[in-house]
């Protein structure tokens, strides 16, 4: 089975941190709703879905995927860069050890987001962000190295995080939007999308992803190279320099 972790909108996501975009109004009910279906594409695909105990107090809580990585079966509970995110680790933990889900952590002085990092086969792509630091880097590579990951640093100054530029297709292509990659020399395949949406995408399986309803033309591309591709609306996240890998972590079992 496969398994979602997700939380609940804050009443107050419009105050999330920003640090690329300018601040634009956001509606609160409407990302509600749009969460609401993002997340029940996962429960039609028949997908257990658990909620993280909501965090109204934290605007950024909604973005569960920058406090939790996982790594086969093994999660590491992440330590965010931003203070404003530290107190949703707490919450995260107990979804951790209400689930069963076993997990390390990264520690002080080490910062890490879950959205600097990419997986794609057994190397882990690591943005080098203001969010995520060398100290983050360097403990989880130790942490996965002996498991046998491949741990690449990547330079990241154009968006927030590693996943708001590029993400993978299910056969292992990058895919990104060139304005927002620093240097996509740094990935063994590269394939330029034709809008700044187009860049996330979620793999479900080995022939489906999940992706923005914005970017139309990244979506027919992906369709022109035999996926399935299903397109929700996350107008209201993408305002707050987020997309679809950061309302969730995908829990494979």
């Amino acid at each position: 089975m496969s398994r979602l972790l997700v939380r609940r909108p804050s009443p107050r996501l419009a105050e999330g941190e920003l640090t690329h975009f300018e601040r634009v109004p956001v509606d609160a009910e409407l990302a509600q709703r749009q969460w609401e279906q993002y997340v029940d594409v996962y429960r039609g695909l028949g997908w257990d879905v658990i909620e993280i105990d909501a965090a109204d107090e934290h605007a950024d809580g909604v973005f569960v995927e920058d406090t939790v990585i996982m790594f086969g079966d093994l999660a590491v509970l992440s330590r965010p860069g931003a203070d404003s995110r530290r107190g949703e680790i707490d919450s995260t933990r107990e979804a951790l050890e209400r689930a069963g889900i076993p997990f390390v952590a990264i520690e002080a002085p080490g910062t890490l987001d879950g959205g600097d990092v990419l997986k794609v086969g057994t190397t882990v792509y690591v943005g080098q962000t203001l969010r995520s630091n060398a100290d983050g880097f360097a403990q989880l590579r130790d942490l996965l190295t002996p498991r046998g990951w491949t741990v690449v640093a990547v330079p990241v100054t154009k968006v927030l995080h590693l996943k708001s530029g590029v993400t993978a297709l299910p056969d292992g292509t990058i895919i990104g939007y060139p304005p927002l990659v620093d240097d996509a020399s740094v990935y063994p395949e590269f394939l330029p999308v034709l809008e700044e949406q187009g860049t996330a995408v979620v793999v479900l399986n080995d022939t489906t992803v999940l992706m923005s309803s914005e970017a139309p033309q990244s979506a027919q591309l992906f369709r022109d190279r035999g996926l399935t591709v299903i397109e929700t609306p996350i107008s209201e996240f993408e305002k707050l320099e987020g997309c679809v890998t950061c309302l969730s972590v995908r829990v494979r079992d």
